[in-house]
């Protein structure tokens, strides 16, 4: 077992936009409470990420007890009340992931379209009362895992000392380093070596277990800064990062951060600053 610190838990109420910064998090087995609870869709229903629409990086969600707040510069602001579960079905998917959401209402609608410069009806929608998605990748994270609308895990845990790796390179070949922002991750650890998250089999705390179960396989999201939406013209760090640390299996593809579901623990509470237990996987 080797100790290490929890730097930094954020958690992204609707998916693809800015991220929220916590001193505590409350642990699900779908994820931290209020992690991509919500999905922005087209009108058909396709769902939309940063992947193409880049202006999501730059809408502010801030959460209180009452809503999600989402906020853009030059326009304007709009709350999504979270006890809301009526509006119209929405068939739609997160990869293959078959969902059964709700429409969250034209306003919403018209404010998003509006935001993000969209030539197409945006709308936002979140899971149907009692629909549980099913799990694509079965062999990876259980058949019994789900989440909500994160890619495929409930958690994502990424390790400073690999963006500190990342970053020393990128200044090597003479690229700007990039903050931790560019890796949307649930959990920030301090103290394994650089890229060592890869190969931990558990985290654990007191009564909380997570275990560790792939990297995760890094896209377009990784060039776009999240400060001013615009897309790195080299595809930096993602060809950097794809060398010195690609998928095990994939090396056009590269790896930042791990991937990780909850095996104990549900409704237990962590905090910035708690030091947690990484256990290793057996050579």
């Amino acid at each position: 077992m080797h100790q290490v610190e929890i730097t930094q838990l954020s958690i992204y109420p609707v998916k693809s936009m800015k991220g929220i910064a916590l001193e505590s998090a409350v642990l699900t087995d779908q994820g931290l409470a209020h992690d991509r609870r919500f999905m922005v869709v087209r009108s058909d229903g396709r769902f939309v990420t940063q992947r193409e629409l880049h202006r999501l990086a730059l809408v502010h969600t801030r959460l209180d007890k009452t809503g999600i707040e989402l906020s853009i510069e030059g326009g304007g602001v709009i709350t999504i009340p979270i006890g809301n579960t009526g509006g119209e079905p929405v068939q739609t998917k997160v990869w293959g992931d078959e969902c059964e959401t709700l429409d969250q209402g034209d306003e919403i609608s018209r404010w998003l379209t509006s935001a993000l410069h969209s030539s197409d009806r945006l709308r936002l929608v979140r899971m149907a009362p009692g629909y549980v998605r099913p799990q694509g990748q079965p062999e990876n994270l259980g058949k019994e895992t789900s989440t909500f609308f994160a890619d495929a895990a409930p958690f994502l845990v990424a390790n400073e000392a690999s963006l500190e790796a990342l970053n020393r390179e990128l200044e090597l070949r003479r690229h700007d380093p990039v903050p931790m922002n560019r890796f949307r991750p649930n959990i920030v650890l301090r103290g394994p070596c650089p890229f060592a998250e890869h190969q931990v089999a558990e985290l654990s705390s007191g009564e909380v277990r997570l275990k560790f179960c792939h990297p995760c396989q890094r896209c377009v999201v990784t060039t776009i800064n999240q400060d001013t939406a615009a897309k790195h013209p080299d595809w930096q760090p993602y060809k950097t990062l794809r060398d010195i640390n690609p998928m095990p299996g994939n090396d056009r593809a590269p790896a930042f951060a791990h991937n990780a579901i909850l095996l104990d623990g549900d409704g237990a509470e962590i905090r910035v600053g708690d030091l947690v237990k990484l256990k290793g996987k057996k050579s």
